[in-house]
């Protein structure tokens, strides 16, 4: 696999790698040889090294002994519990997102919600899913709470492979886009406590959905 990437640094080698991992261009368990990464990054032995250390604090890369670093596998019982981690964090950024949201982010977020609800009409589940993401991240630059954002970016990264997965469960879109809209309305709204409530409901139906793929 060759790897288009420009390095400058230890943290550009980390964000090529960490995006790759995210996109699927590895597989669960698959090993991680430094010397092909750096190769297909063009850095070194060293800063790939290094990057693979910080992809083992943010829980995406293990080292085994005498065999090195490979993709972490995330089983459906640890996503579960990453997954009841991540919807008290972003019911909290929803309520900070409906306290601070200006007019201009209000319709941005409406128009998000109107091209998801057109992507289920049409069955694009691709376009839903990347909307998905673009939805959450919109909130969180809403919300501007760092530490939180933090947080949230480290769960998603051991989780993408899981949401995937559920992206592509019949039916789960259509459900899925009036938990959405139910949170837009509610910050929209300017209401902390139903944009914390409506997130904590969609992310607890992820949960359940987690559940019936085990």
């Amino acid at each position: 696999m060759r790897l288009e990437a420009t390095v400058a640094g230890d943290g550009t080698v980390y964000e090529e790698l960490k995006a790759a991992i995210l996109r699927g261009d590895f597989s669960p368990r698959q090993r991680l040889v430094e010397v092909e990464l750096s190769e297909d990054f063009g850095a070194s032995r060293f800063q790939v090294r290094r990057a693979l250390h910080t992809l083992e604090s943010d829980g995406i890369v293990e080292h085994l002994p005498n065999k090195g670093a490979r993709i972490r596998e995330i089983g459906i019982d640890e996503a579960v519990e990453i997954t009841e981690v991540r919807m008290v964090v972003e019911g909290l950024v929803a309520a900070r997102a409906a306290e601070r949201v200006s007019d201009e982010q209000a319709e941005a977020l409406l128009d998000v919600g109107r091209r998801m609800r057109a992507a289920v009409e049409v069955g694009d589940v691709g376009t839903y899913s990347e909307l998905n993401g673009v939805l959450h991240s919109s909130l969180r630059d809403i919300a501007q709470h760092h530490k939180a954002n933090g947080i949230i970016a480290r769960l998603h990264g051991q989780m993408v492979r899981h949401q995937f997965a559920l992206s592509r469960v019949p039916g789960r879109p259509s459900v899925s886009v009036v938990q959405h809209e139910n949170i837009i309305a509610a910050v929209v709204a300017r209401d902390p406590m139903a944009a914390e409530a409506a997130m904590r409901a969609h992310i607890s139906s992820v949960i359940e959905a987690l559940r019936a793929i085990a």
